[in-house]
């Protein structure tokens, strides 16, 4: 009986520390039409390198992206046209940052930190669609982490070993 336990637990721990190796989004949920902020959560580096680069795909539907400044950090936005026109607050907008950049700052293998930026969720994107917001995190000595793997209809993230990180639209909250 003794060593299924043992089996199971270790199991157990594995997965936790497998699940918990990922860049993550501190909110799982944003409302369509709204501000959404994406505070990405690095828990160490690649393979025990520092890293020295996040690299943020900002994917289509979350418009006017603004990433918080991060002392230490320097950051580079990078625009491009939308795939179609959105609605944003009245205005009509068909481009926008599609990547933010931070680099030039240190974050150890067995440290944590968070980048942040904001952005609104376009109101044409409907209450239960999945948002991915892939991630290339750079480490010292050429190592990579391509956080960037969006799941196939039907598959879980979980299933996957560098899975994107994401949230998903729900409604907007009744007045």
């Amino acid at each position: 009986m003794f060593k299924p336990m043992a089996i199971a637990f270790a199991a157990a721990v594995c997965a936790a520390g497998a699940a918990s190796a990922h860049i993550t989004l501190e909110q799982s949920q944003a409302p369509s039409g709204k501000a959404y902020k994406a505070v990405l959560r690095v828990g160490h580096g690649c393979e025990g390198k520092a890293t020295i680069k996040i690299r943020v795909k900002i994917p289509e539907g979350l418009l006017s992206a603004k990433p918080m400044p991060k002392s230490g950090w320097s950051v580079e936005k990078i625009n491009a046209a939308y795939e179609k026109s959105y609605d944003l607050y009245g205005k009509p907008v068909k481009e926008g940052v599609s990547e933010i950049i931070w680099s030039g700052g240190t974050l150890a293998d067995d440290e944590y930190d968070e980048f942040v930026f904001r952005a609104t969720v376009a109101k044409e994107i409907s209450p239960g669609t999945r948002i991915y917001v892939p991630v290339v995190q750079e480490c010292t000595e050429g190592a990579v982490e391509r956080w960037v793997e969006i799941p196939a209809a039907g598959r879980s993230p979980d299933a996957y070993e560098t899975p994107a990180p994401y949230f998903d639209v729900v409604e907007q909250p009744r007045a």
